[in-house]
């Protein structure tokens, strides 16, 4: 049984299309446990609710590991624990500590709005757009001790159209997140994921 943490900042739709895929396919090996958020009276807070899943916000002027602290506190009383446990971030936007890395390696997975290492950090759409690419997308992949540099697991492309906007193109990619992110989330419970070195190989 995989326990499963999710972590937002905001709307949650990500978090969402996982939970849906989990509730719509019965996968009986992932248990979502709680949903926690770096910022109060978020949307997100509300969607996770109607999963029935349990929410807490820990939202304070701390950093780094102090507090990462207080994070992985509330995933272990949750039951959300390095041996057993995936944590999923969902649109969160505060950077991980090294010490929260360490505790939970290879059980943190994120989703970035482009082809990574392409574009890493904040507003990737726009960064694509700007540099003019035909091709832009999104990854899932492993949270090391980096800034969106931790082995990648999978990724959709999108075609970018010569009269994309930001919001065009965002929305594009938002539903190929949508869609790779449960997947991903379903190779993990599945235990198909062998890291070696930068690769992720899916068995």
């Amino acid at each position: 049984m995989i326990n499963l943490g999710i972590l937002i900042s905001g709307r949650g739709s990500n978090m969402e299309s996982i939970l849906n895929f989990l509730k719509e396919n019965a996968i009986a090996d992932v248990c979502p446990k709680i949903v926690i958020s770096s910022k109060p009276e978020v949307e997100g807070l509300k969607k996770a609710t109607k999963f029935g899943i349990p929410t807490k916000v820990v939202s304070n002027n701390l950093k780094g590991w102090n507090y990462d602290k207080e994070i992985v506190n509330v995933l272990q009383k949750y039951e959300v624990n390095p041996e057993n446990g995936l944590v999923c971030l969902a649109g969160y936007m505060r950077l991980l500590s090294p010490e929260f890395v360490r505790t939970y390696k290879m059980r943190i997975m994120n989703i970035h709005p482009s082809l990574l290492p392409s574009f890493p950090g904040l507003n990737s759409q726009k960064k694509a757009l700007d540099y003019g690419v035909k091709v832009t997308g999104c990854s899932v992949h492993f949270v090391d001790e980096g800034l969106d540099s931790g082995p990648i697991i999978a990724q959709k492309h999108v075609i970018v159209s010569d009269n994309d906007t930001y919001e065009t193109l965002s929305d594009r990619i938002l539903e190929q997140e949508h869609i790779l992110y449960p997947y991903c989330v379903k190779l993990f419970s599945e235990r198909r994921l062998l890291v070696e070195g930068r690769k992720v190989v899916i068995t």
